[in-house]
């Protein structure tokens, strides 16, 4: 079910948890926890795949994924953010 779904995965290291967290911007909640980037990557890959069958059992809408439309859309908020700062 999941390999026909193809949504943009974050990736990004927390110095709190002391590993890297990988999340699923589109599907809310979604994320996992690993001690490399790849341990992360596998992880999150089947929390989104239970979040799938979850939503589905439930009958809970399932968001189009996004993909390259996402990322290029986070990529511009944080590069504004860089370089402008946040805006009150």
């Amino acid at each position: 079910m999941a390999a026909m779904y193809k949504y943009a995965i974050e990736i990004f290291y927390s110095e709190e948890d002391e590993g890297y967290i990988a999340t699923v911007p589109e599907l809310p909640g979604c994320s996992a926890f690993g001690n490399t980037e790849e341990e992360s990557l596998e992880e999150v890959k089947i929390a989104m795949e239970l979040w799938l069958k979850t939503a589905q059992k439930e009958g809970t809408k399932i968001p189009q994924p996004h993909g390259k439309e996402l990322l290029k859309e986070l990529f511009e908020k944080q590069h504004f953010q860089t370089t402008y700062g946040e805006l009150a």
